[in-house]
């Protein structure tokens, strides 16, 4: 989705990021947002570091300090596509008020939309999921660090019990996300 062009020149780009922790189900969310909308996809974990990789692959959670520059690789990613014209949607835990306010640092606006329920659903998600190098043992490490979103926030919470078909649904008429035809270029 390209952002609508204002007389001055400028556009308005929507970004939005669907939160949560391992399993929630926010890269097949996000996916399906962005096939429903054209907003053009990214999956944060793709932006990681090797060490930061390594380190959750031996199973050890990553403290702040390696998250902040991988955070905010991400929110001059969004705030690239912004000024390209381009709206984004984007998979990541964004687990802190303080990670999504990182994020917030790049394109003028972010919404979030928090994938939310129980730890047995989710449990049971990670159980089932391969090729994923986040091991179902640091679930509690994120469920320990989860901070809700905030009344002041633009944050969207949904059960994650409901099917993706019907959270991708949610997520689009709740942030009033217009659909639009894919982007031809990912």
């Amino acid at each position: 989705m390209t952002g609508e062009r204002f007389p001055d020149g400028g556009s308005r780009t929507r970004h939005v990021v669907v939160m949560g922790v391992s399993g929630a189900g926010k890269t097949t969310v996000a996916r399906g947002i962005s096939e429903l909308t054209g907003l053009l996809f990214a999956e944060a974990d793709e932006f990681h570091s090797a060490a930061n990789v390594a380190r959750m692959r031996s199973g050890v959670p990553l403290d702040d300090d390696a998250r902040w520059p991988w955070l905010r690789d991400l929110a001059a990613w969004m705030a690239d596509r912004g000024t390209e014209g381009r709206s984004t949607v984007l998979a990541c835990s964004a687990l802190k008020r303080s990670y999504r306010d990182v994020l917030r640092q790049g394109p003028p606006a972010v919404d979030f939309v928090h994938l939310d329920g129980s730890a047995e659903i989710i449990r049971d998600r990670l159980a089932r999921r391969t090729g994923h190098y986040m091991p179902a043992s640091l679930l509690e490490s994120q469920l320990a660090i989860l901070e809700p979103g905030e009344p002041d926030e633009s944050v969207l919470v949904l059960d994650v019990s409901l099917t993706a078909d019907d959270l991708v649904a949610a997520a689009v008429d709740g942030l009033d996300l217009a659909a639009a035809s894919p982007v031809g270029e990912r």
